[in-house]
């Protein structure tokens, strides 16, 4: 009987608490609170006059160069120069043994002293008329081809001693001590090339001046004086060089094989740092851009179309996606022509957490470095 009474009150219990737990469960649970949107960093556009500069490959090429050849032919008796030195202008270069020369200049005065004395016994008598005028003519004419051989041979004497056409550096010579040489033979005893100031050419696409000359035509660029003609120069190891060269002049046809052209550049070069067939980067000045656009590279990214595009945080927080034009990297940003305007707010932090139409908030990212090129 107790038994009986026991299993009926746990029944009961049991009935009870299943009836609170099903009116617990018609209860409604409180909804959670919606998410906090996320934190962005943005960037404020704001637009500047900007000074532009392409970057450009280029070669050295000396200022003067100058081939040095015999003008008479010999045995070569000595060698005046260091090579690899600098030498001056008529310093000499090489000794041709001269006794060859020298023994046709004694031969030639000669020569012309007998015909000078005869010209001058036929001046006097010519007035006479003790002779013919056709007697007085030969022997004039023959003191003055003496007179032209003679002189003839003393400057084959002075070739004897080559001499340096220019001033600059010589390179190695061809020949040596007792070498034969002929004269204005094909193959050069030595080259000099001035390397103080030097050449530096510059090779630019034709597309590229045709779109300078098309912004200067529409204001997008504006010339900037006496600048625009200032070059500098990167060197092989990545060093800027620290001298600035002037533009010279542009070649007035396009490569056929190329499509470029070539501009000149002239640097100052005392140091003889810049030596021939050296690759260089030369910066030339192309103009100034007014009302200029720069983004962070980081705060651009490419869809599937491969086009630029930016977000950016319109005035209710919304995220909005824009197809934007880019020209060209500016100290590790991206100068923009279409799309962006000034006093957009550009995503560049946290672009993977936002998509396009959610709400954000924006902070205003701080100023960094230039991003990595």
């Amino acid at each position: 009987m107790q038994e009986r009474w026991k299993q009926s009150l746990m029944r009961a219990a049991m009935a009870a608490a299943l009836g609170v737990g099903l009116a617990a469960c018609n209860k409604e649970l409180p909804s959670a609170p919606p998410p906090a949107p996320p934190e962005v960093g943005v960037v404020t556009l704001q637009s500047q006059s900007l000074q532009l500069s392409a970057e450009l490959p280029g070669r050295t090429t000396p200022y003067l160069v100058a081939e040095v050849r015999p003008q008479v032919g010999g045995i070569l008796q000595k060698r005046e120069f260091r090579e690899g030195s600098d030498v001056q202008a008529g310093q000499i270069l090489y000794r041709i043994d001269p006794a060859p020369y020298v023994a046709t200049l004694a031969r030639t005065e000669a020569s012309l002293e007998s015909a000078q004395l005869l010209a001058r016994r036929y001046e006097q008598l010519i007035k006479t008329k003790a002779i013919s005028q056709q007697q007085y003519d030969d022997a004039h004419s023959q003191f003055l081809q003496a007179r032209a051989a003679a002189e003839s041979a003393r400057i084959d004497v002075g070739f004897t001693r080559i001499s340096a056409p220019i001033s600059g550096r010589i390179g190695r010579s061809a020949v040596t001590q007792g070498a034969l040489v002929t004269a204005n033979q094909a193959d050069a005893l030595a080259i000099i090339q001035q390397l103080d100031p030097i050449y530096v050419d510059i090779v630019q696409p034709s597309t590229t001046l045709l779109q300078l000359r098309e912004d200067l035509a529409s204001g997008r660029l504006k010339k900037a004086g006496q600048g625009e003609a200032e070059v500098r120069l990167k060197l092989e190891n990545g060093r800027d060089y620290p001298r600035v060269g002037k533009l010279q002049f542009t070649e007035v046809s396009v490569d056929e094989g190329t499509g470029a052209v070539t501009l000149r550049a002239v640097f100052p070069n005392p140091d003889g740092v810049l030596l021939p067939g050296m690759f260089v980067r030369a910066q030339l000045q192309e103009g100034i851009r007014e009302q200029a656009l720069l983004v962070p590279q980081r705060g651009v990214t490419r869809d599937s179309q491969g086009q630029a595009v930016a977000l950016v945080v319109d005035e209710q927080a919304t995220v909005q996606p824009r197809v934007i034009t880019t020209e060209r990297t500016v100290n590790g940003q991206w100068l923009v022509s279409e799309g962006l305007k000034e006093g957009d707010r550009v995503i560049v932090d946290g672009l993977q957490y936002v998509r396009p139409g959610i709400q954000v908030k924006p902070v205003e990212a701080p100023a960094a470095g230039a991003d990595e090129k």
